[in-house]
């Protein structure tokens, strides 16, 4: 039934400026709003491969308590520095070993490290072993 449809992802945040800023400037994604929604303030995160993430305004936002977006990199260290340095925090979290930048090395799946978005949405960098 869906197999040939072009689904897409989307989650919420509290204000999309600040959306805007963080997943263009300090991600270096591209961003945009959303034709014929520009009014609502509809942010589209365009992804490889033409991988679009709906980002929409949500006045209650809770933020998630999960990953909402993972995004693999070939070397985590060096991302987690150049994220550092853009003023990005890491997260910690209780049962994971985590080294002084914030990345989980222990186990048997990737690398990962944590991080928030300014409306507290959970995101991950992550490097396959």
């Amino acid at each position: 039934m869906f197999g040939s449809t072009k689904a897409f992802s989307s989650f919420a945040v509290d204000d999309t400026a600040a959306a805007k800023r963080f997943y263009g400037e300090t991600l270096g994604l591209k961003v945009s709003e959303v034709p014929g929604m520009e009014k609502y303030g509809v942010l589209s995160l365009h992804i490889a491969d033409d991988r679009d993430i709906l980002v929409y305004p949500k006045p209650d936002h809770t933020p998630a308590t999960y990953t909402i977006l993972n995004f693999p990199v070939d070397d985590i260290d060096r991302a987690v520095d150049e994220l550092a340095e853009r003023g990005v925090r890491f997260l910690r979290y209780e049962g994971f070993e985590q080294d002084a930048k914030g990345v989980a090395r222990g186990g048997d799946g990737p690398l990962i490290a944590w991080f928030g978005d300014p409306a507290g949405n959970v995101l991950s960098v992550l490097q396959e072993q």
